[in-house]
């Protein structure tokens, strides 16, 4: 099947455009209509060619979400479920900045992409890997993530879900009501500011074990001919590939590096990450030097406070030490409960505790307020909930004449999990 045009360079179709005779400029002014006007059809692009149209057409396809389901929070924060052409399923969040000092609403949007769907690294405490590992997601799948909470946004923040399966069942005919009764406008923007100014790779999936097309989309997403989003302002997650961070470590941008460290000992870490019993701490640690010896930037490490499990207060200073050591602030998330597994949110006091002792070693640190708890904002909840509102466990046939299965994803992706399970 045909690559989704949306995983290409600016290089990548401006040498099309001239296998096919065409000039230069219409590779610039496709990738306009993609990126600056986020259109979702050919026929949109009304300044090229009809004849161009079509080569692009037969040659490439035009991919684009749809919104099965989404949920707002009191705090602003929006949680997206989208299908995939193949009947997949994913989630984006879109969290909005704390208000600033003098108290007025700050515009800074953030959006937490996925890079697979499902998970098979198998943290303990996640609700992504629950369904199981499917796939890795393509370039243009990850791409899409922002551009389609995009339009939604410029659509005033109304372009609701028809998902005709969801709504054909008792339980998600119910759900929908539920989520139907807390809609959020989209925050006031800037004029000139796009929608999604910042982009977190925290979302479903492990980043760095589909490697290739998560750098080649957060590339498009920083071009300025693509999402025009700043390096500084992509962070890449991951929970601990140390192979994968070294040769990132070679990579010329300048994306931030957030560690799912969650534990500063082995022992409590091979107790929740299974990825600590393949890449224990001390090559974690070594990959991690590597990388700070070639960027020099600062690293972070998110630290999911789970109550009775690493929120000791005898933990704080191997994390400190290891945050010293590494040139590390430390980004605590109390946790949010997932239906079916044992983990507690630690009561406030204990986050706070846990806060003060992590500054009093000298160490930024920062605690995370609640963001999302009551929209199922935790990676994988609001899939794994709808799928099992919808009644089966695997995604849907395919839609619209399905979905490529060559194209960027290498051959692994339908027949194994990725490296480092």
């Amino acid at each position: 099947m045909n690559r989704d045009v949306k995983s290409l360079t600016a290089e990548e179709l401006v040498a099309q455009c001239r296998a096919w005779d065409q000039p230069d400029y219409r590779a610039r002014q496709v990738l306009d209509w993609l990126y600056a006007r986020r259109v979702t059809s050919w026929e949109a692009m009304t300044n090229v060619p009809q004849a161009l149209r079509e080569r692009l057409r037969t040659a490439y396809t035009l991919e684009t979400l749809e919104l099965v389901r989404r949920q707002g929070a009191p705090d602003g924060t929006q949680k997206f479920l989208w299908r995939l052409a193949d009947g997949a399923l994913i989630e984006s969040v879109l969290i909005p900045a704390s208000p600033d000092l003098y108290g007025t609403a700050s515009d800074r949007h953030t959006l937490c992409v996925s890079t697979q769907v499902g998970c098979a690294h198998g943290c303990r405490f996640c609700a992504s890997g629950l369904a199981g590992w499917k796939r890795h997601l393509r370039p243009h799948e990850i791409v899409e993530q922002v551009l389609a909470v995009e339009r939604w946004h410029e659509a005033g923040g109304c372009q609701e879900t028809a998902s005709a399966a969801l709504a054909s069942s008792e339980a998600g005919a119910a759900a929908l009501a539920r989520d139907a009764a807390r809609p959020l406008p989209a925050r006031p923007l800037r004029p000139g500011r796009r929608p999604v100014d910042n982009v977190v790779v925290m979302g479903m999936g492990e980043p760095l074990a589909n490697y290739e097309a998560v750098l080649r989309a957060l590339r498009i997403l920083n071009a300025p001919w693509g999402g025009a989003i700043g390096a500084r302002k992509i962070t890449l997650s991951t929970s601990g590939l140390a192979p994968q961070i070294r040769r990132l470590a070679e990579e010329p941008e300048q994306f931030r590096l957030a560690v799912s460290l969650h534990a500063p000992t082995d022992a409590v870490r091979n107790r929740l990450m299974p990825v600590n019993r393949r890449f224990p701490l001390a090559e974690l640690t070594a990959a991690l030097e590597y990388y700070q010896a070639r960027k020099g930037r600062m690293l972070t490490f998110e630290y999911i406070l789970i109550a009775g499990v690493n929120d000791m207060p005898g933990l704080v200073k191997p994390l400190a030490a290891l945050a010293r050591r590494l040139h590390a602030k430390v980004n605590l998330i109390p946790y949010n409960p997932v239906a079916g597994l044992p983990w507690q949110r630690p009561a406030d006091k204990a986050c706070e505790a846990f806060l003060a002792a992590l500054l009093r070693q000298r160490i930024p640190a920062t605690l995370r307020r609640e963001r999302g708890g009551d929209i199922d904002a935790a990676c994988g909840q609001l899939r794994l909930k709808t799928e099992q509102e919808l009644g089966a466990a695997a995604p849907a046939g395919p839609r619209g004449g399905g979905a490529p299965t060559g194209g960027w994803a290498d051959s692994e992706t339908t027949t194994r999990p990725p490296e480092g399970r």
